[in-house]
């Protein structure tokens, strides 16, 4: 679904992405692995069109992004859980999740559903977006993703931070979603949970994509943990 080749990127004049190479099958979850600082964010936001691509290209579900506004590329069908949650605090939970509503994908996700996913979310409905927990809060961007129908689904660091029985709610959802088919690229730093959900792992160095594999060569090769996500 999502190709990026000998992708290049950064901001202003510094340089941060030195030539990034991933795919995204359809109906797979693809982790993207590294320290803090390596260029995860960036690649992310370069994908969505938020940072200009100074070189290679980006391609969805055959369509080439290079050159396309961040608007253009939601509506093709990318739903992006942002670092921080950036929820609408003015807004109520339910008023955060309509804003974003679409069916002119597959149709699959309304609010009702969104609402069964997190119970949390229809309890507090009517409640202000700012006077929720990060947890909730967390749930909540999730939420309002899911309503755009997306093809693929990016979410950066969604556990971080959270509580642990909040993190575990996130897990469930995320393997739910897989069990339904979603496409996934995920940033998270769990390997211990990444490993029983994730098919496949980019992990990234510097800005470069310096391995790939599954979860079972990741956990055979442990010196690649020490070397590229250790502290």
């Amino acid at each position: 679904m999502l190709q990026a080749e000998d992708l290049q990127s950064g901001y202003g004049a510094s340089k941060v992405l030195f030539g990034v190479n991933m795919e995204v099958p359809t109906h797979q979850v693809v982790s993207l692995l590294g320290r803090n600082g390596m260029g995860k964010t960036t690649t992310v936001r370069t994908l969505m069109g938020m940072l200009p691509i100074r070189g290679g290209q980006v391609k969805f579900d055959g369509k080439v992004l290079n050159g396309l506004r961040p608007h253009r590329i939601a509506r093709l069908g990318f739903g992006l859980v942002p670092e921080g949650r950036h929820v609408f605090g003015s807004l109520s939970v339910q008023e955060n999740l309509v804003a974003t509503e679409r069916n002119d994908h597959n149709g699959n996700w309304t609010l009702d559903k969104v609402f069964a996913l997190f119970p949390r979310l229809k309890e507090r409905r009517t409640q202000s977006a700012r006077t929720l927990s990060g947890g909730e809060q967390q749930m909540l961007a999730i939420g309002r993703a899911l309503l755009t129908n997306p093809l693929l689904l990016i979410l950066d660091e969604a556990t971080e931070g959270l509580a642990p029985v909040i993190r575990q709610e996130i897990w469930a959802c995320l393997h739910q979603l897989k069990t339904e088919g979603q496409t996934i690229l995920l940033i998270d730093k769990n390997l211990k949970e990444m490993r029983h959900l994730v098919d496949r792992h980019h992990m990234i160095e510097k800005g470069r994509i310096v391995w790939n594999g599954t979860s079972q060569e990741l956990m055979e090769q442990p010196e690649l943990v020490n070397q590229y996500l250790g502290v």
